[in-house]
């Protein structure tokens, strides 16, 4: 979350156990203890996922300014919203347009959850100030980073880097970023392209009020109910604390607010313009008000004890620094045995600031038993990014081998960022079917045919072995039926059958078995079909034995 900056409490009478109670709240809200996030069905979470032991914002401080004590005078939650009122109602065009984006899209696709954008709303006020009071561009992105303090252990929760600084720019410990404070860990599973701009990007006000929403609508959460609504909101910070500040503004909201223009909505007291919040990093120990389950009266708070900063500020981010590997648009990867994969693996490199980044040497490798190779044989190839990130792997192509491998991209060092593709190889199929010979094949009745059929089956060209060929003697290869008379196959027994299957040899060759002519003079058809629908048909001839006969005797030469 957004360190704090300032603080504006409550007039009332400070009592010792009223501070008792706040620096409880305090010590709570700084805890790392797992919120207490439903166990419900994965299927209403992103990605299948539901919210983990640590808070999405690794319980950081955030801003403790209270709405005021008179709240707009519109009672309920229309949608109607007035366009004038007080100035701490109103709320910067791009970030309210977000949250009701958010919220028309979990009524869509989760309608379940009952999502309300004021509640979006008052998260992103205690946790940016509505995105530094709106300092975001046409797209929603914000014009500097907002980033927490390092979540070191000192003062905050431990929790050590998970993304090599990618959006945080700190490769030491994870800091909360974002008009929405997630921290990096959380984001790779809940982050939403809520733009449709194709990024996840936890710096945009729509990406981030999305994923809020989602994370916060996490198993089965219906928000309408009070309890589901407070196990939410501690799941997104586990304070007391910070429960009841978010309650406040949810409720002062929900009495109604306005558009204001980007870049003027009403910051709390003592906030900067730099790359991350400051001064103050520890939330206050006043205690908001109204309560959770019972909203309405403020409560009085003491003046909490003054806290030191942090020693340490999170640095600027590069341009020059690797962050992200992402897939560049590469499709489905598929080839025929010994053929080239029609598409290359694609990839783009950002920097921290997730700008496109030139030089970055990616490694693609072929992993898994497969015998596919890069051009010249190889198994491995680097290629540099151009000056859009891209970088195209070389041409990929397949070996006899069929089945399924990987090919991983790898860029960087000092904390590698992998991409996984997969690719698949499928085995030839014959194309075309014909015969080894052009013979004429005849016989005469009751006997057999001298010349056996041989043909082969290819693949552009290339004998295709193990090819499935079924042989019938048909009655007519306009309507082919099974006939029941003239030439046929003998089977283990002697028995004639006139339907075989076979299977082409290693170079893709079939001989078939002898053919015997049957009682019947006549021509014939055999007709030859593979699995993948290619044909041949063959005359077979049978001839009476006095045709036969008189075919063969040398012509009578007159005498002279």
């Amino acid at each position: 979350m957004a360190a704090q900056f300032g603080r504006r409490l409550r007039r009332g009478a400070t009592t010792t156990a009223v501070a008792a109670a706040a620096v409880a709240a305090l010590s709570a809200s700084q805890a790392p203890a797992a919120p207490q996030a439903d166990g419900g069905a994965g299927d209403r979470a992103a990605a299948g996922a539901t919210p983990s032991d640590d808070a999405a914002t690794g319980n950081s401080p955030y801003y403790t300014d209270l709405p005021p004590l008179t709240t707009p005078n519109k009672p309920g939650a229309s949608v109607n919203l007035p366009v004038t009122g007080s100035a701490e109602a109103g709320i910067p065009a791009s970030v309210l347009a977000a949250y009701k984006k958010a919220e028309q899209e979990l009524a869509g696709t989760d309608a379940a959850c009952r999502l309300p954008w004021q509640l979006l709303a008052a998260i992103g006020k205690v946790e940016s100030g509505q995105a530094r009071g709106g300092k975001v561009d046409a797209n929603g992105t914000t014009l500097s980073p907002i980033l927490g303090p390092a979540l070191n252990g000192q003062g905050f929760a431990l929790i050590k880097d998970t993304d090599g600084g990618a959006y945080d720019g700190d490769a030491t410990h994870d800091r909360a970023v974002g008009p929405m404070q997630f921290i990096p860990s959380t984001w790779a599973t809940w982050g939403q392209d809520g733009n449709g701009d194709g990024r996840k990007d936890p710096d945009n006000i729509y990406d981030a009020a999305l994923a809020a929403g989602r994370y916060l609508c996490a198993g089965t959460r219906d928000l309408s109910l009070a309890a589901d609504l407070d196990r939410a909101v501690l799941s997104y910070n586990h304070s007391t604390e910070y429960l009841r500040t978010v309650r406040s503004w949810f409720e002062y909201y929900k009495r109604g607010t306005h558009e204001v223009p980007d870049g003027t909505g009403v910051l709390p007291a003592g906030t900067g313009g730099g790359t991350s919040p400051s001064p103050t990093p520890t939330p206050s120990t006043h205690t908001p008000s109204p309560s959770p389950t019972s909203p309405g009266t403020a409560s009085p708070s003491p003046t909490p004890s003054p806290t030191a900063p942090p020693t340490t500020q999170p640095p600027t981010p590069r341009p020059d620094v690797f962050g992200s590997l992402e897939n560049a648009g590469t499709g489905t990867l598929a080839a025929t045995a010994g053929e080239e994969f029609d598409r290359r693996i694609a990839v783009r490199a950002r920097n921290t600031l997730g700008a496109p980044l030139a030089k970055v040497r990616v490694t693609f490798t072929v992993v898994g038993d497969t015998d596919a190779r890069f051009a010249g044989g190889r198994t491995t190839a680097t290629v540099a990014t151009a000056a859009d990130g891209t970088a195209s792997a070389p041409a990929l192509t397949a070996g006899e081998k069929t089945g399924s491998f990987k090919v991983t991209a790898v860029a960087g060092t000092t904390k590698p960022r992998t991409l996984t593709y997969t690719a698949d190889v499928t085995a030839r199929v014959a194309d075309t079917l014909t015969r080894t010979d052009g013979k004429v094949l005849t016989a005469t009745v009751g006997g057999a045919f001298a010349d056996r059929v041989a043909v082969t089956t290819t693949y552009k060209g290339t004998g295709v072995a193990g090819t499935a060929v079924t042989a019938t003697m048909i009655t007519d290869a306009e309507t082919p039926a099974e006939n029941d008379k003239g030439p046929y196959f003998k089977d283990a027994d002697g028995k004639p059958v006139r339907t075989l299957e076979l299977r082409t040899g290693a170079d893709g060759r079939l001989e078939l078995p002898e053919i015997e002519a049957g009682d019947t003079a006549g021509t014939y058809t055999l007709r030859l079909t593979t699995g993948s629908g290619a044909t041949l048909t063959v005359e077979l001839k049978v001839e009476a034995a006095s045709e036969a006969a008189s075919e063969a005797a040398p012509e009578e030469t007159p005498e002279a």
